[in-house]
């Protein structure tokens, strides 16, 4: 088999979204999986948009993802061969020099190079989609350059396409119509034709085009919102395309394994946040504690990690309770600044009156239970002091006077939330002396 050459060819202007990085994943994972190799090309002869800035995202997001590459190129870098293929064209008569008035309404009149169309049907055998046969004559002669020294997009992509030795060029299908012009100037260079695979648009929740004008976001956002950037190649293969199996959650590699062009499908990929936010949350139960911790630790706001309490050993101790709670590790930022993970490191202080449970309004009453559960709970050696004990310590009492009246104030000791975890695990996290510590704090303040 021929070695296979992919390319992803993004244009520097804008920041490009997850349906644009879509097509870097599969022409990626096809090369890889055939053994081939994989090319960035940007595409940055459009001088007047293009930005550097634009061209830095891209690359940080490739890297991002793991998609690395085996060669990287500038097409502005490439103009000297593109001349050569307008200089060639125009000698064999495939192509000429057409002065025309500039449309802007100057009246200026400017040398523009036009293609010379041999007005015949183009057939192609797209991968994805079988048979094209397509008929140029109504594309006319069509403009390939601004000048012999100003290539325009068709003509650059051919002379590009054909230099890198690309095999098959994996690119969406708003490019279908662009493939009888760029067959046709292959076969005038003499070049060889390439395999097409023009894959699904990508839509979003409202099956509209995903765009960035509606909405779409940079692939870097969902980096600085705390995705995984396995979960997010995951997610992306997973646009258009199935293995064939139940399989949902994949690694890189078993990605390159399993991905094959002919499972692509026709008909549109949807970009599901939900179904996003879903494998990567599967992503996240596949990391070590540890790693879910050191996560954990790079979201939270210094007002957190800056607390007298703060340690890395607690946080370890509560990673497996925040990450019940979370599907991206942006949301831990989002809890610590609504105060839903400073009580961990700190007594919590809220007003008195929030310790009374429903209509039992009787501060007393309610100081004389908390006094009970600290009886109950104050036997516990520290090393058995689990929710699991403590759980078995309170739980009869609890039950025979109303779980309601008993556990409510004695959780709300312990974090000073409306929502919080429920009291056990809060006590086993915190630790026996604090737990008691709170607890007596709240029962003194009920009777002062």
């Amino acid at each position: 088999m021929t070695n296979i050459v992919t390319r992803f060819a993004p244009s520097p202007t804008g920041l490009l979204h997850g349906g644009n990085y879509r097509t870097a994943v599969f022409s990626y994972l096809f090369a890889r999986k055939q053994g081939g190799k994989f090319i960035v090309r940007i595409e940055d002869t459009d001088r007047e948009r293009s930005k550097k800035e634009y061209e830095e995202n891209i690359l940080e997001s490739l890297a991002w993802l793991g998609l690395e590459y085996d060669e990287f190129h500038r097409q502005s870098e490439l103009v000297a061969n593109h001349t050569k293929a307008l200089e060639y064209l125009i000698a064999e008569g495939n192509a000429y020099i057409s002065k025309e008035e500039a449309k802007d309404g100057s009246g200026v009149i400017r040398e523009i190079v036009r293609f010379k169309n041999p007005n015949k049907r183009v057939m192609f055998n797209d991968i994805i989609r079988g048979p094209i046969e397509i008929d140029t004559t109504d594309l006319g002669d069509f403009v390939i350059a601004k000048n012999i020294h100003e290539p325009l997009f068709h003509l650059a992509v051919v002379v590009d396409d054909a230099t890198m030795g690309v095999t098959h060029i994996v690119r969406g299908e708003d490019h279908i119509a662009n493939t009888p012009r760029q067959i046709l100037l292959h076969e005038a260079l003499g070049y060889p034709i390439p395999n097409y695979a023009h894959l699904p648009l990508v839509v979003d929740e409202k099956r509209a085009k995903l765009s960035k004008r509606r909405g779409a976001q940079p692939l870097t956002y969902y980096r600085d919102r705390g995705y995984l950037p396995e979960a997010i190649l995951n997610f992306l293969a997973l646009v258009g395309w199935n293995p064939g199996t139940e399989q949902e959650i994949f690694t890189k590699e078993e990605l390159v394994q399993a991905f094959t062009l002919e499972r692509v499908q026709k008909s549109p990929g949807f970009f599901n946040l939900e179904k996003l936010d879903w494998v990567n949350k599967e992503h996240i139960k596949r990391l070590s504690v540890e790693e879910q911790c050191a996560h954990i630790e790079r979201a939270l706001p210094a007002s957190i990690t800056t607390l007298p309490g703060y340690s890395h050993e607690k946080l370890l101790r509560i990673t497996p309770l925040l990450v019940e709670h979370i599907t991206h590790f942006g949301q831990i930022t989002e809890m610590a600044e609504a105060g839903e993970i400073a009580y961990f490191f700190e007594d919590p202080t809220f007003p008195v009156e929030q310790l009374l449970w429903k209509d039992e309004r009787d501060p007393v009453v309610a100081s004389e239970k908390l006094q009970k559960i600290l009886t109950l709970i104050g036997g516990i050696d520290d090393a058995l002091f689990t929710p699991e004990t403590i759980k078995a310590s309170v739980w009869d009492y609890a039950t025979e006077v109303g779980r309601g009246s008993v556990l409510w104030p004695m959780r709300y000791a312990l974090s000073g939330r409306e929502k919080s975890p429920d009291p056990f695990q809060l006590a086993g996290i915190l630790g026996r002396e604090a737990t008691m510590r709170r607890i007596e704090n709240a029962q003194q303040r009920l009777l002062s």
